[in-house]
Formats: structure tokens, C-alpha cells, sequence
């Protein structure tokens, strides 16, 4: 039997029948790092690496009660940095880098994060996917920011063939209209963490089942699949989920609060 060869119209086309259906799935998708500047995101999206959102927003809350700005951080004391940063891994490392790009924005950059992406790639610790990250979510500038999640699904999808990021981000890039890119990283990002899982995809329980090539690779059975699906998805979260829902304008803090311990 003959392969269908998608042609380039095709793929737009599926590619944007997707991201329409994942905002429709998810019109409260945002960005999961708590941050309430340019600073503040820049240095928490260099600390996610290898861990979650979840512990980040949590270190990053003592991290900025004592050093809210790159002049205060340039000025920290490593082992300081260090053991704040402990639980996030690889905190050695992730201290320098902390402490070398504030030093950097200090010396620089007048203590302030740059808006352009050529700029903040010459910061350490910081690649496209960081620098997409700030430049979408705190300046407005689009921006594809590809993550495990992102570069997983963007295969799944067919939208590339690609295991280099830089080359995914610019494959995807050629689907989509600039104005949608940073939405469309939040919304895959999303639909990655909740729905499309490494492991065992929740194929049964997928709104974008009907254009995805790689429907078949996890649960197909729609019971089965539901019990796969997590966050405010997951069976038992209803009432989350209708709040996220009912209030988008209010996601990030509603998911805050979500996640809060009691005490």
C-alpha cells in the first residue's frame, strides 16, 4: 500500500486544526513559572531545568524575599545561593549561573533584563528556549519556546522530524503566524504535561486525536485513557478545572492556590 505524502499546505492546515482545538481546550493556558518581572522569570525559567514548575515557584519565592533584583543577586554570596536553590538540582551550577548573568545585567545591561533575544543568549545559563521564554511572556515578543513536552508533541504531530530544538523551533515556526507562537507554546507545553505523556499518552482521552498521526501509541480505550489524564484534567479535579474555566483571566493564581500545602 502507498504512503500519503502530506504535502506543506496539508501539514499547515492539520497543524493549525491542532492548535485550534488546544485552545479551545485550554483557553486559561499560561505560563506555570510564578514571576512578576522580566528578572523574576528570566532567573526562574534558568532554574527548571531538570525539575518541576511546582518546586521552582516554591524556591523562587524565598529566592526573590531576599534578593528581588539582578543588583541584589549579583552581590549574593554563592554558598547562600546555593542553599536556597538545593532542592531545584544541579543547584551548584545553577547558583553560578544565577549569580554570573545577574553580575552580567549589572555590568551591562544597566541591572535590567535585555528585550532581544541576541542579547539575552550571551547571558549565562541562557539559551533560545530561556530567551524565547522571557521575550514571549514578559516582553510580547513572539516566541517558540521548545521544552521536552513541546519537542515531544511537535513530533507526535509531524510538525518536524527534528530531535534539535533550535531546528524544531524553526520548523514549527513555518506553520504558525508569529502572533501565535507564544500561546502555541503554552497550549502544546499544556496539552503535553496533561494529556500527551511520554510514557503513556492518553490517546483515548485526546481532542486532537483526529489529527494526530501518532493516534494508537499510548491508551485508545476512553475509560482507560480518562484515568490517565493529570492536573486539573484528572479524574476527581472537576471542580478545579470549571474554575479555571469560568475564570481565565485568573489561571495563574487559581492554580496557585491549587497547589498550596495545607497548613
Amino acid at each position: 500500500m502507498d504512503t500519503v505524502v502530506e504535502t506543506p499546505l496539508a501539514l499547515k492546515r492539520r497543524a493549525r486544526k491542532i492548535n485550534k482545538a488546544l485552545a479551545e481546550l485550554y483557553p486559561y493556558a499560561h505560563a506555570e513559572l510564578d514571576f512578576r518581572n522580566p528578572f523574576e522569570l528570566l532567573v526562574a525559567t534558568v532554574l527548571s531545568a531538570q525539575t518541576t514548575d511546582v518546586l521552582v515557584n516554591q524556591v523562587t519565592k524565598i529566592l526573590f524575599a531576599r534578593y528581588p533584583d539582578a543588583g541584589s543577586m549579583a552581590e549574593a554570596e554563592i554558598a547562600e545561593l546555593e542553599a536556597i536553590l538545593q532542592p531545584t538540582g544541579f543547584f551548584r551550577a545553577k547558583a553560578k549561573n544565577v549569580l554570573a548573568l545577574s553580575t552580567r545585567l549589572v555590568d551591562e545591561f544597566d541591572g535590567e533584563v535585555p528585550g532581544r533575544l541576541e542579547d539575552l543568549v550571551t547571558l549565562p545559563g541562557v539559551g533560545r528556549k530561556t530567551a524565547n521564554v522571557v521575550l514571549g511572556n514578559a516582553f510580547g515578543v513572539p516566541g517558540i519556546t521548545v521544552d521536552t513536552h513541546f519537542a515531544r508533541l511537535a513530533r507526535r504531530f509531524g510538525w518536524t522530524t527534528s530531535e534539535d530544538p533550535v531546528k524544531i523551533e524553526f520548523d514549527v515556526a513555518e506553520l504558525f503566524e508569529p502572533k501565535d507562537w507564544t500561546m502555541l507554546s503554552h497550549r502544546v507545553v499544556f496539552h503535553g504535561r496533561r494529556v500527551c505523556h511520554a510514557r503513556r499518552p492518553a490517546c483515548g482521552a485526546c481532542a486532537v486525536a483526529n489529527w494526530c498521526p501518532s493516534y494508537g501509541e499510548g491508551e485508545k480505550d476512553p475509560v482507560k485513557a480518562a484515568k490517565l489524564l493529570k492536573y486539573e484534567l484528572a479524574p476527581g479535579n472537576e471542580a478545579l478545572l470549571a474554575k479555571l474555566l469560568g475564570e481565565t483571566h485568573r489561571a495563574a493564581e487559581i492554580r496557585m492556590e491549587s497547589q498550596r500545602r495545607p497548613a
